[in-house]
């Protein structure tokens, strides 16, 4: 055998369709395109998979699908009483690094506040420390001889929309 002798198996090439080429084609009039419409005309395979037809497309509606989303909002993790005291045993520190350690808040949830809600009974003294405590789990805390520790919220840098001088232009006056 030689490699002029190789020959494709029958049937592996088949031949194009020829389009508008009369009724004896087979594929006359509208050469396999159907009746009318945007892909009937020249140039259709040139749309693009996200063009919807001259809808507003769906990666320009996005944005205002979901509502106003505010870059500033405080997202706090909320702890109830009922949690800690099942939680910790007596006289031990409550702050975010021991929650996570403890495996009631993910390690990617550390930069989050933490906020205790009064919700269940505190039966041991506790040392809490935390961003925000509802006044009903204060004073449950406190009655049960353990201390609370706010920690004081980041304060945001002045920027030149804010409206007032900087460090450096209140130096220059």
């Amino acid at each position: 055998m030689k490699l002029s002798d190789l020959r494709a198996p029958e049937g592996a090439r088949k031949s194009r369709k020829r389009l508008g080429r009369g009724h004896g084609s087979g594929r006359m009039k509208t050469s396999g395109r159907g009746q009318k419409g945007q892909k009937a005309r020249t140039g259709h395979s040139s749309i693009p998979a996200y063009f919807e037809g001259g809808q507003n497309r769906f990666s320009q509606r996005m944005p205002y699908l979901g509502g106003f989303k505010n870059p500033f909002k405080k997202v706090y993790t909320i702890v109830n009483l009922r949690d800690l005291s099942t939680l910790y045993a007596a006289n031990e520190e409550v702050n975010a690094r021991t929650l996570i350690a403890k495996g009631f808040i993910r390690p990617g949830d550390e930069k989050q506040m933490v906020k205790v809600l009064g919700v269940g009974k505190l039966e041991h003294a506790l040392k809490v420390t935390a961003n925000k405590v509802s006044e009903s789990a204060r004073q449950q805390i406190e009655a049960a001889g353990g201390t609370v520790t706010l920690i004081a919220p980041p304060e945001r840098k002045q920027t030149k929309r804010s409206g007032k001088p900087s460090e450096y232009e209140a130096k220059k006056r």
